[in-house]
């Protein structure tokens, strides 16, 4: 093309995408130092209506629990408290922290002394005597994310994403154990996390993710000192010359010197989203010497749930590369070589069991009633046989909690519409939402509802977009050169 054609599609994509790059580089910020902004909250009323919660959607409700002759609700936004017909809803988060990033609850425990756990993304909670949540230290570092939380007798176990954690009574010492590597371990790590950990710098720790954000910074500075040279001229009728020569120079050298890593921070971010995420989702690939990939815990970032099975007397472990079962905690994980059910890229939901003993399996791919003894596994809403799903990480029904503790009938609560089993109180509906989770929003394009269906194609259109105005900016250095 010529170096004008060059020259158009460089200024007009440069103009259009300014604001979103802006914003893909704010968010992304944020969301590389998660506990440093975990205190900050924004309001769901100043969101798009899209954001406010209605009829416990969007998994304000993930669960419930039968406690004393009260029933506790708990799910992204804390804990209330109600009885068994879910009348006179109650704020039941006295002691959580105000950060709603910290009230984030993954799953609650009841022990047979009747003492109350609830394990929130960074912390774990017991209930004490005055009725508050009191923070127990666990042996972990602090940006570590706990997944899951369970009992087995009279032990307690807490899953983070890397480790179980477990405590008998009284429950304020626990073990750290780090399992076994699994039967099919192979040496290689998950290429999706790989492509994570490189766009946000994770994978070389914090001096990784400070080079990332700088990463964004320069992008930061290039789009606005490319606004400042185009609409300089309409603001002034005699625009400083000066100023002009000196912010196009800052422009074109800072392009030319970053744009090996602005290219790669669009490439990798456009991986992480459909459709670039469906062709590295299940790829693997070595881990990278020294990077915070190559862990001598081979299960590092992996680990999702932990639920013994009563029926056929194991655990039964939900990892980011599916399920394992162990005899015991110290032994070797063995993948399950029976039909799994299908569960989203997204991780699970809902992983409880029936009055038969039958595992439901939830998801953003649908609930699953699995039959592990007779190798069965059913869609719930069907009563068919389940069916493999390809494609998009997103199935019909998209399943964000479930419960059973209103008088044991099964209450099944879909991220999009909620559930109308429970009436859900109108002050819920503007609970604060925790800044972090405003920038994923925002970073993955959803917070722009008014683009409808096509939030899902965002990442698509403008990260190639966005390749495509860097790269057009280098062509037209390189033309320039040559004339």
């Amino acid at each position: 093309m010529k170096r004008s054609t060059w020259r158009k599609h460089h200024k007009w994509l440069g103009l259009v995408l300014g604001f979103f790059l802006i914003m893909f580089c704010l968010s992304g910020l944020v969301l590389n130092h998660p506990t440093l902004f975990s205190e900050v909250n924004i309001g769901r009323n100043l969101l798009p209506n899209d954001y406010r919660y209605t009829g416990w959607n969007k998994g304000l409700l993930r669960g419930a629990l039968k406690w004393n002759k009260h029933v506790l609700i708990y799910g992204n936004s804390g804990i209330w408290l109600t009885n068994d017909k879910a009348k006179g809803i109650k704020d039941f988060n006295n002691g959580l922290p105000k950060g709603a990033d910290h009230r984030n609850i993954k799953g609650m425990a009841q022990m047979p002394n009747r003492q109350l756990f609830a394990a929130e993304q960074y912390n774990l909670y017991t209930l004490n005597k005055q009725n508050k949540w009191e923070r127990i230290a666990l042996p972990k570092d602090e940006d570590e994310r706990l997944s899951d939380i369970t009992q087995k007798g009279d032990s307690l176990f807490v899953t983070s994403r890397s480790y179980i954690y477990i405590a008998s009574s009284p429950y304020r010492q626990f073990t750290k154990v780090m399992l076994r590597p699994a039967n099919n371990e192979d040496g290689q790590v998950s290429l999706f996390r790989t492509v994570w950990q490189l766009h946000s710098g994770g994978i070389f720790g914090i001096v990784g993710r400070v080079c990332v954000d700088l990463i964004g910074i320069i992008l930061i500075v290039l789009t606005l000192s490319g606004y400042i040279y185009w609409f300089l001229p309409y603001f002034s009728s005699k625009p400083n010359a000066k100023l002009m020569r000196q912010t196009l120079f800052l422009h074109n050298k800072i392009g030319k010197l970053s744009i090996v890593f602005t290219l790669f921070l669009c490439i990798t971010g456009w991986f992480l989203r459909p459709p670039g995420l469906i062709a590295i989702a299940s790829g693997k690939v070595p881990a990278l010497p020294f990077s915070a990939m190559d862990s001598p815990n081979t299960w590092n970032d992996e680990l999702r749930t932990l639920r013994f099975d009563n029926n056929a007397n194991e655990w039964l472990l939900y990892t980011s590369e599916g399920f394992y079962t162990l005899p015991h905690i110290q032994a070797t994980p063995k993948a399950l070589t029976t039909a799994q059910p299908p569960v989203s890229v997204m991780g699970i939901n809902v992983q409880e069991t029936d009055n038969q003993g039958h595992w439901l399996i939830g998801s953003f791919y649908g609930l699953y009633r699995w039959d592990r003894e007779n190798n069965k596994i059913i869609d719930y809403f069907t009563g068919k046989a389940a069916q493999p799903i390809k494609g998009m990480p997103i199935g019909e029904h998209v399943i964000a909690g479930y419960t059973k503790a209103f008088g044991g009938k099964d209450i099944v609560a879909d991220y999009n519409s909620g559930t109308s089993a429970i009436a859900m109180p109108q002050w819920l509906s503007t609970l604060p939402m925790s800044l972090r989770n405003v920038c994923i929003e925002v970073h993955t394009g959803r917070i722009y509802t008014f683009l409808g269906m096509g939030t899902m194609f965002y990442i698509f259109v403008v990260g190639l977009a966005a390749v495509w105005c860097i790269w057009s900016g280098w062509k037209i250095r390189c033309r320039k050169k040559q004339t």
